[in-house]
Protein backbone atom coordinates (compact mmCIF):
# COMPACT_ATOMS: atom_id res chain seq x y z
CA UNK A 1 0.00 0.00 0.00
CA UNK A 2 1.48 3.35 -0.96
CA UNK A 3 1.88 6.10 1.61
CA UNK A 4 -0.32 8.35 -0.54
CA UNK A 5 -3.08 5.76 -0.45
CA UNK A 6 -2.71 5.42 3.32
CA UNK A 7 -2.99 9.21 3.76
CA UNK A 8 -6.23 9.25 1.79
CA UNK A 9 -7.57 6.50 4.02
CA UNK A 10 -6.56 8.43 7.15
CA UNK A 11 -8.72 11.34 6.09
CA UNK A 12 -11.78 9.09 6.46
CA UNK A 13 -11.13 8.47 10.18
CA UNK A 14 -11.66 11.55 12.40
CA UNK A 15 -10.44 9.62 15.45
CA UNK A 16 -6.90 10.08 14.11
CA UNK A 17 -7.17 13.84 14.55
CA UNK A 18 -7.15 13.35 18.31
CA UNK A 19 -5.66 9.94 18.94
CA UNK A 20 -2.91 7.61 17.87
CA UNK A 21 -5.44 4.82 17.66
CA UNK A 22 -3.84 1.37 17.98
CA UNK A 23 -6.78 -0.58 19.37
CA UNK A 24 -8.63 -2.10 16.40
CA UNK A 25 -8.48 -5.52 18.04
CA UNK A 26 -11.07 -4.12 20.48
CA UNK A 27 -13.16 -1.64 18.49
CA UNK A 28 -12.10 0.14 15.31
CA UNK A 29 -13.51 3.58 14.55
CA UNK A 30 -15.83 3.55 11.53
CA UNK A 31 -14.94 5.81 8.58
CA UNK A 32 -16.97 8.93 7.89
CA UNK A 33 -18.63 7.31 4.86
CA UNK A 34 -20.05 4.59 7.13
CA UNK A 35 -21.27 7.04 9.74
CA UNK A 36 -22.97 9.20 7.11
CA UNK A 37 -24.66 6.17 5.58
CA UNK A 38 -26.12 5.18 8.95
CA UNK A 39 -27.30 8.72 9.66
CA UNK A 40 -28.89 9.05 6.22
CA UNK A 41 -30.85 5.83 6.64
CA UNK A 42 -32.13 6.88 10.06
CA UNK A 43 -33.07 10.30 8.69
CA UNK A 44 -35.01 8.60 5.91
CA UNK A 45 -36.91 6.45 8.41
CA UNK A 46 -37.61 9.55 10.46
CA UNK A 47 -39.14 11.25 7.41
CA UNK A 48 -40.76 8.28 5.66
CA UNK A 49 -41.22 5.43 8.12
CA UNK A 50 -41.29 2.05 6.37
CA UNK A 51 -41.75 3.45 2.86
CA UNK A 52 -38.27 2.36 1.75
CA UNK A 53 -38.21 -1.00 3.54
CA UNK A 54 -37.21 -2.83 0.36
CA UNK A 55 -34.10 -0.65 0.20
CA UNK A 56 -33.15 -1.79 3.70
CA UNK A 57 -33.42 -5.42 2.64
CA UNK A 58 -31.45 -4.78 -0.55
CA UNK A 59 -28.64 -3.14 1.44
CA UNK A 60 -28.44 -6.13 3.75
CA UNK A 61 -28.22 -8.46 0.75
CA UNK A 62 -25.44 -6.38 -0.78
CA UNK A 63 -23.58 -6.74 2.51
CA UNK A 64 -24.10 -10.48 2.34
CA UNK A 65 -22.62 -10.49 -1.14
CA UNK A 66 -19.61 -8.44 -0.03
CA UNK A 67 -18.93 -10.70 2.96
CA UNK A 68 -19.32 -13.91 0.97
CA UNK A 69 -17.06 -12.62 -1.78
CA UNK A 70 -14.34 -11.58 0.67
CA UNK A 71 -14.50 -14.99 2.38
CA UNK A 72 -14.79 -16.99 -0.88
CA UNK A 73 -18.09 -18.64 0.02
CA UNK A 74 -21.64 -18.52 -1.34
CA UNK A 75 -24.09 -15.87 -0.10
CA UNK A 76 -26.53 -18.45 1.27
CA UNK A 77 -23.75 -19.74 3.53
CA UNK A 78 -23.64 -16.40 5.39
CA UNK A 79 -26.12 -15.40 8.09
CA UNK A 80 -26.18 -12.08 9.92
CA UNK A 81 -26.67 -12.54 13.66
CA UNK A 82 -26.00 -10.13 16.52
CA UNK A 83 -22.39 -11.00 17.32
CA UNK A 84 -19.72 -13.71 17.45
CA UNK A 85 -21.23 -15.32 20.55
CA UNK A 86 -24.55 -15.83 18.76
CA UNK A 87 -22.77 -17.70 16.00
CA UNK A 88 -21.04 -20.20 18.26
CA UNK A 89 -24.16 -20.56 20.40
CA UNK A 90 -26.17 -21.37 17.26
CA UNK A 91 -23.60 -23.98 16.24
CA UNK A 92 -23.31 -25.60 19.67
CA UNK A 93 -27.08 -25.75 20.21
CA UNK A 94 -27.73 -27.06 16.69
CA UNK A 95 -25.60 -30.19 16.98
CA UNK A 96 -27.16 -33.42 18.27
CA UNK A 97 -24.59 -34.49 20.83
CA UNK A 98 -23.81 -38.13 21.53
CA UNK A 99 -22.44 -39.92 24.55
CA UNK A 100 -18.65 -39.82 24.52
CA UNK A 101 -18.34 -36.77 22.22
CA UNK A 102 -15.55 -34.28 22.75
CA UNK A 103 -14.71 -30.75 21.61
CA UNK A 104 -11.06 -29.78 21.09
CA UNK A 105 -9.99 -26.16 21.54
CA UNK A 106 -7.44 -23.82 23.17
CA UNK A 107 -7.59 -22.70 26.80
CA UNK A 108 -6.90 -19.07 25.90
CA UNK A 109 -9.80 -18.62 23.49
CA UNK A 110 -11.86 -15.47 23.80
CA UNK A 111 -14.97 -16.33 25.87
CA UNK A 112 -17.27 -16.07 22.82
CA UNK A 113 -15.64 -19.27 21.60
CA UNK A 114 -15.62 -20.95 25.00
CA UNK A 115 -18.92 -20.55 26.84
CA UNK A 116 -21.11 -22.15 24.13
CA UNK A 117 -18.91 -25.27 24.28
CA UNK A 118 -18.84 -25.20 28.07
CA UNK A 119 -22.62 -25.16 27.90
CA UNK A 120 -22.78 -28.45 25.96
CA UNK A 121 -20.21 -29.89 28.36
CA UNK A 122 -22.47 -29.02 31.28
CA UNK A 123 -25.73 -30.07 29.57
CA UNK A 124 -24.72 -33.20 27.70
CA UNK A 125 -21.50 -34.35 29.33
CA UNK A 126 -19.40 -33.51 26.26
CA UNK A 127 -15.68 -33.55 27.09
CA UNK A 128 -13.93 -30.24 26.52
CA UNK A 129 -10.25 -30.74 25.71
CA UNK A 130 -8.13 -27.58 25.83
CA UNK A 131 -4.53 -27.26 24.69
CA UNK A 132 -2.16 -24.79 26.32
CA UNK A 133 -0.37 -21.60 25.40
CA UNK A 134 3.41 -21.86 25.62
CA UNK A 135 5.54 -18.71 25.27
CA UNK A 136 2.77 -16.77 23.53
CA UNK A 137 2.03 -19.61 21.09
CA UNK A 138 -0.76 -22.12 20.84
CA UNK A 139 0.64 -25.63 21.28
CA UNK A 140 -0.81 -26.93 18.02
CA UNK A 141 0.88 -30.31 18.38
CA UNK A 142 -0.83 -30.80 21.73
CA UNK A 143 -4.11 -29.68 20.20
CA UNK A 144 -3.88 -32.15 17.33
CA UNK A 145 -3.01 -34.89 19.80
CA UNK A 146 -6.35 -34.36 21.53
CA UNK A 147 -8.30 -35.13 18.35
CA UNK A 148 -9.69 -38.65 18.08
CA UNK A 149 -12.61 -40.57 16.58
CA UNK A 150 -14.99 -39.11 19.19
CA UNK A 151 -14.16 -35.48 18.36
CA UNK A 152 -17.23 -33.69 16.99
CA UNK A 153 -15.83 -30.14 16.82
CA UNK A 154 -12.35 -28.62 16.66
CA UNK A 155 -12.48 -24.88 17.26
CA UNK A 156 -9.93 -22.08 17.45
CA UNK A 157 -9.49 -18.40 16.63
CA UNK A 158 -7.77 -17.52 13.39
CA UNK A 159 -5.83 -14.94 15.42
CA UNK A 160 -5.65 -15.02 19.22
CA UNK A 161 -6.95 -11.91 20.96
CA UNK A 162 -4.45 -12.01 23.86
CA UNK A 163 -1.27 -12.92 21.98
CA UNK A 164 -1.76 -12.25 18.27
CA UNK A 165 -0.83 -15.86 17.47
CA UNK A 166 -2.06 -16.80 13.99
CA UNK A 167 -3.20 -20.39 13.73
CA UNK A 168 -2.28 -22.80 10.95
CA UNK A 169 -5.92 -23.23 9.94
CA UNK A 170 -5.12 -25.53 7.06
CA UNK A 171 -3.24 -28.00 9.23
CA UNK A 172 -5.86 -27.98 11.99
CA UNK A 173 -8.71 -28.22 9.50
CA UNK A 174 -7.17 -31.22 7.79
CA UNK A 175 -6.76 -32.98 11.14
CA UNK A 176 -10.41 -32.33 11.97
CA UNK A 177 -11.58 -33.56 8.59
CA UNK A 178 -9.65 -36.83 8.93
CA UNK A 179 -11.86 -37.87 11.87
CA UNK A 180 -15.07 -36.36 10.50
CA UNK A 181 -15.14 -33.48 13.01
CA UNK A 182 -16.46 -30.03 12.19
CA UNK A 183 -13.83 -27.28 12.05
CA UNK A 184 -15.01 -24.03 13.66
CA UNK A 185 -13.06 -20.76 13.51
CA UNK A 186 -13.49 -17.45 15.32
CA UNK A 187 -12.61 -14.98 12.55
CA UNK A 188 -13.25 -11.70 14.39
CA UNK A 189 -9.52 -10.95 14.88
CA UNK A 190 -8.66 -11.74 11.26
CA UNK A 191 -11.48 -10.70 8.92
CA UNK A 192 -10.65 -7.26 7.58
CA UNK A 193 -6.96 -7.47 8.42
CA UNK A 194 -5.92 -10.28 6.07
CA UNK A 195 -7.33 -12.48 3.29
CA UNK A 196 -9.45 -15.41 4.47
CA UNK A 197 -10.48 -18.22 2.14
CA UNK A 198 -12.90 -20.27 4.22
CA UNK A 199 -13.60 -22.71 1.44
CA UNK A 200 -9.94 -23.31 0.70
CA UNK A 201 -9.17 -23.78 4.40
CA UNK A 202 -11.97 -26.36 4.81
CA UNK A 203 -13.65 -24.32 7.54
CA UNK A 204 -17.11 -25.64 8.43
CA UNK A 205 -18.26 -23.01 10.92
CA UNK A 206 -17.06 -19.43 11.28
CA UNK A 207 -18.26 -16.59 13.47
CA UNK A 208 -17.21 -12.97 13.69
CA UNK A 209 -18.57 -9.46 13.93
CA UNK A 210 -18.41 -6.03 12.39
CA UNK A 211 -16.80 -3.74 14.96
CA UNK A 212 -13.13 -4.71 14.88
CA UNK A 213 -11.10 -4.98 11.67
CA UNK A 214 -14.17 -4.36 9.50
CA UNK A 215 -14.41 -0.81 10.93
CA UNK A 216 -18.18 -1.01 11.10
CA UNK A 217 -20.86 -0.26 13.69
CA UNK A 218 -21.22 -2.82 16.45
CA UNK A 219 -24.20 -5.14 16.09
CA UNK A 220 -23.69 -7.02 12.82
CA UNK A 221 -22.57 -10.57 13.58
CA UNK A 222 -21.31 -12.77 10.73
CA UNK A 223 -21.91 -16.52 10.71
CA UNK A 224 -20.84 -19.10 8.11
CA UNK A 225 -21.85 -22.72 7.60
CA UNK A 226 -20.26 -25.07 5.06
CA UNK A 227 -22.35 -27.58 3.12
CA UNK A 228 -21.18 -30.32 5.47
CA UNK A 229 -22.04 -28.28 8.55
CA UNK A 230 -25.53 -27.55 7.22
CA UNK A 231 -26.22 -31.29 7.42
CA UNK A 232 -25.14 -31.42 11.07
CA UNK A 233 -26.10 -28.04 12.58
CA UNK A 234 -29.89 -27.80 12.81
CA UNK A 235 -31.38 -24.29 12.88
CA UNK A 236 -32.37 -23.44 16.45
CA UNK A 237 -32.56 -19.64 16.28
CA UNK A 238 -35.84 -19.69 14.39
CA UNK A 239 -38.15 -16.76 13.71
CA UNK A 240 -40.48 -15.29 11.14
CA UNK A 241 -37.88 -14.61 8.45
CA UNK A 242 -36.28 -18.05 8.80
CA UNK A 243 -38.77 -19.47 6.29
CA UNK A 244 -38.76 -19.34 2.49
CA UNK A 245 -41.71 -16.95 2.17
CA UNK A 246 -41.83 -14.88 5.36
CA UNK A 247 -44.48 -12.50 4.01
CA UNK A 248 -46.90 -15.36 3.52
CA UNK A 249 -48.44 -15.16 6.97
CA UNK A 250 -50.98 -17.91 6.27
CA UNK A 251 -48.66 -20.83 5.46
CA UNK A 252 -47.33 -21.88 8.85
CA UNK A 253 -45.82 -25.15 7.59
CA UNK A 254 -43.52 -23.79 4.91
CA UNK A 255 -39.87 -24.83 4.66
CA UNK A 256 -36.96 -23.01 6.18
CA UNK A 257 -34.67 -20.96 3.97
CA UNK A 258 -31.70 -22.64 2.37
CA UNK A 259 -28.40 -22.89 4.18
CA UNK A 260 -27.34 -20.49 6.91
CA UNK A 261 -30.18 -18.09 6.04
CA UNK A 262 -32.56 -20.11 8.22
CA UNK A 263 -30.68 -18.82 11.26
CA UNK A 264 -31.74 -15.23 10.65
CA UNK A 265 -34.75 -15.17 12.92
CA UNK A 266 -36.10 -11.66 12.50
CA UNK A 267 -35.42 -8.15 11.28
CA UNK A 268 -31.92 -6.87 11.93
CA UNK A 269 -30.32 -3.48 12.55
CA UNK A 270 -31.18 -1.96 9.16
CA UNK A 271 -29.28 1.29 9.60
CA UNK A 272 -26.11 -0.52 10.64
CA UNK A 273 -26.03 -2.49 7.41
CA UNK A 274 -25.73 0.81 5.53
CA UNK A 275 -22.57 1.54 7.52
CA UNK A 276 -21.30 -2.01 7.13
CA UNK A 277 -21.67 -1.81 3.36
CA UNK A 278 -19.52 1.32 3.16
CA UNK A 279 -16.79 -0.11 5.40
CA UNK A 280 -16.73 -3.46 3.59
CA UNK A 281 -16.45 -1.67 0.25
CA UNK A 282 -13.56 0.46 1.52
CA UNK A 283 -11.67 -2.58 2.81
CA UNK A 284 -12.37 -4.65 -0.29
CA UNK A 285 -11.27 -1.85 -2.62
CA UNK A 286 -8.12 -1.21 -0.59
CA UNK A 287 -7.32 -4.91 -0.86
CA UNK A 288 -7.03 -7.42 1.96
CA UNK A 289 -3.61 -8.58 0.79
CA UNK A 290 -2.37 -4.98 0.74
CA UNK A 291 -3.78 -4.40 4.21
CA UNK A 292 -2.06 -7.55 5.48
CA UNK A 293 1.27 -6.47 4.01
CA UNK A 294 0.93 -2.92 5.35
CA UNK A 295 0.23 -4.23 8.84
CA UNK A 296 3.15 -6.65 8.60
CA UNK A 297 5.44 -3.70 7.83
CA UNK A 298 4.08 -1.65 10.74
CA UNK A 299 4.27 -4.47 13.28
CA UNK A 300 7.73 -5.58 12.14
CA UNK A 301 8.88 -1.98 12.61
CA UNK A 302 7.22 -1.87 16.02
CA UNK A 303 8.88 -5.06 17.21
CA UNK A 304 12.29 -3.91 15.99
CA UNK A 305 11.93 -0.58 17.81
CA UNK A 306 10.74 -2.29 20.98
CA UNK A 307 13.79 -4.54 21.07
CA UNK A 308 15.76 -1.61 22.49
CA UNK A 309 13.13 -0.87 25.14
CA UNK A 310 12.35 -2.40 28.51
CA UNK A 311 9.61 -4.61 27.07
CA UNK A 312 9.39 -8.34 26.47
CA UNK A 313 7.70 -9.41 23.25
CA UNK A 314 4.99 -12.01 23.90
CA UNK A 315 3.65 -12.41 20.36
CA UNK A 316 5.24 -14.91 18.03
CA UNK A 317 6.92 -13.24 15.05
CA UNK A 318 7.55 -16.46 13.16
CA UNK A 319 6.35 -15.59 9.64
CA UNK A 320 3.60 -18.23 9.60
CA UNK A 321 2.38 -17.25 13.09
CA UNK A 322 2.62 -13.48 13.31
CA UNK A 323 -0.37 -11.21 12.85
CA UNK A 324 -1.34 -7.56 13.10
CA UNK A 325 -1.62 -7.87 16.91
CA UNK A 326 1.49 -7.35 19.03
CA UNK A 327 1.46 -8.08 22.77
CA UNK A 328 4.26 -7.09 25.15
CA UNK A 329 5.06 -7.12 28.87
CA UNK A 330 7.08 -4.57 30.82
CA UNK A 331 10.21 -6.23 32.15
CA UNK A 332 10.11 -4.11 35.29
CA UNK A 333 6.64 -5.35 36.16
CA UNK A 334 4.66 -2.15 35.55
CA UNK A 335 1.02 -3.32 35.16
CA UNK A 336 -0.35 -3.21 31.65
CA UNK A 337 -3.42 -1.33 32.82
CA UNK A 338 -1.26 1.46 34.22
CA UNK A 339 0.76 1.67 31.01
CA UNK A 340 -2.41 1.84 28.91
CA UNK A 341 -3.80 4.59 31.13
CA UNK A 342 -0.57 6.58 30.89
CA UNK A 343 -0.55 6.20 27.10
CA UNK A 344 -4.16 7.39 26.89
CA UNK A 345 -3.13 10.57 28.72
CA UNK A 346 -0.59 11.06 25.92
CA UNK A 347 -3.23 10.56 23.22
CA UNK A 348 -2.38 6.93 22.40
CA UNK A 349 -5.00 4.17 22.62
CA UNK A 350 -4.04 0.53 23.21
CA UNK A 351 -5.53 -2.24 25.39
CA UNK A 352 -4.38 -4.06 28.52
CA UNK A 353 -5.10 -7.78 28.30
CA UNK A 354 -4.16 -9.48 31.55
CA UNK A 355 -0.50 -8.82 32.19
CA UNK A 356 0.02 -7.87 28.54
CA UNK A 357 -0.20 -4.64 26.60
CA UNK A 358 -1.94 -5.25 23.27
CA UNK A 359 -1.05 -3.03 20.31
CA UNK A 360 -3.25 -3.39 17.24
CA UNK A 361 -2.70 -1.03 14.28
CA UNK A 362 -4.96 -1.04 11.24
CA UNK A 363 -4.72 0.12 7.62
CA UNK A 364 -5.31 3.75 8.63
CA UNK A 365 -2.18 3.76 10.81
CA UNK A 366 1.29 4.71 9.59
CA UNK A 367 4.91 4.64 10.72
CA UNK A 368 4.53 7.99 12.50
CA UNK A 369 1.96 6.37 14.80
CA UNK A 370 4.41 3.60 15.63
CA UNK A 371 7.16 6.12 16.32
CA UNK A 372 4.91 8.10 18.67
CA UNK A 373 3.94 4.97 20.57
CA UNK A 374 7.52 3.80 21.01
CA UNK A 375 8.58 7.26 22.11
CA UNK A 376 5.78 7.39 24.67
CA UNK A 377 6.77 4.00 26.07
CA UNK A 378 10.03 5.52 27.30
Amino acid sequence: MSLLRNDRIRELFPALEEWVYLNSAAVAPPPTVAVEAVKNQLADVSRNGSLHYTDWVATKERCRGLVSGMLNVRPNQIAFLRNTSDGFAAAASGITWRSGDNVVSFDGEFPANFYPWRSVRDQFGVELRLCREIDGRVDVDEMLGFIDSNTRVVTISAVQFASGFRADLERIGEAAKRVGALFAVDIIQAFGAMPLDLSGLQVDIAAGASHKWLCSPEGCGIFFLSERAMEVVAPTLIGWISVEHPWDFTDREQSYKEGALALESGTGPASLFYGLEQSLTLIRDTGLADIRDHLADLTDDLCERLSAKDYELVSSRIPAEKSQIVCVKHRGGIPSGQIAKDLEAKGIIVSPRGDRLRIAPHFFNNSDDIERLVGALD
